[in-house]
This record gives structure tokens, sequence and C-alpha cells, in this order.
């Protein structure tokens, strides 16, 4: 079952997003499709489709567009959202890395999945660098949510 993302409709898909599209009526057009380091995803009969920044709404539309007129007249298709992309924790925890986001995961729950805090950690002082329209940059708490793609970093104290 996919992850329920907080807010479906402003989700944009990018790299490592994993989709299914179906093409009603026509099962050897529907698949499941990962989104490319480019930005795209390889379709059967048309190529690639760029999808980086589309919402799933947007990449039904686009199918639609590249499939009609001259592969089918009225192509009805779905897209869904299988499998979001990872987000990153870095810094003082004890196993750094990327790692698969779950739905309603806040920052305590990131820190958990990477090992707990260093003994060095800052634990009130974690920093989220937050993709989307702009990037940003924000100071989290431990209840702070996390989404696709972040990366969350955890600096060092100083005595």
């Amino acid at each position: 079952m996919a992850p329920a993302y907080a807010d479906e409709q402003a989700y944009r898909l990018d790299t490592d997003d994993e989709v299914r599209i179906t093409v009603f009526g026509h099962e050897d057009l529907s698949g499941e499709f990962v989104i490319s380091g480019e930005g795209s995803l390889s379709f059967p009969l048309v190529g690639q489709i760029g999808a980086k920044g589309l919402t799933a709404r947007g990449l039904e539309v686009a199918v639609v567009d590249a499939l009609k007129p001259d592969y089918l007249k009225n192509p009805s298709v779905n897209v869904e959202i299988l499998t979001y992309r990872p987000f990153y924790i870095l810094g003082e925890v004890n196993s750094p890395g990327s790692y698969a986001y779950v739905s309603g995961m806040k920052v305590i729950n990131a820190v958990v999945l990477g090992g707990g805090y260093t003994y060095r950690a800052k634990q009130n002082k974690v920093l989220i660098d937050r993709a989307g329209d702009e990037s940003r940059r924000i100071e989290a708490s431990p209840e702070t949510p996390v989404y696709p793609g972040d990366i969350i970093r955890v600096p060092e104290r100083f005595f």
C-alpha cells in the first residue's frame, strides 16, 4: 500500500519516486516505473516522458498527451505513487545515510532510523533542508514532520 503523503495534491514527483501507471484496457502499456536521475521515465511506445516537478495528476495528463492521437484515440490513464523518494539524515547520528520515507514520519523517527544521536549531537537544534518550489533550511524540533527528499542535519555540539 502506498504511503499517504500529507498533501497528495501538492506533492511533486522527483528522482527515485516510483509510480504505477495504468492505461485502462491496455495492460501492455501499464506498469511500475521509477523516475530517473534526469527526471523522466521510460514509457512503452512513446519513450521518455518528463515527470520531475509534476503532480500525479500532471503525469496522467502527460501520459495521455503522449499516447494520443498517434497510439490511442482516447486513453484513460491513472497514476498512483507507490514509493516516495528517500530522505537523508547526516551529521551526529550513528548511521547517517538514505532511508525510505514512511508516512507520518517526524524528526525523532528519522533519528531512530539513523541509529540514534551520537554523544556529540546537538539534539535541540536539528536542521532540515527541504526541497520544493524554493529550497529552504528550517530549524526543527523532534516533532517536526519529515517529507520525501528532506535532508536532516544533526549538528555537533560544542561545550
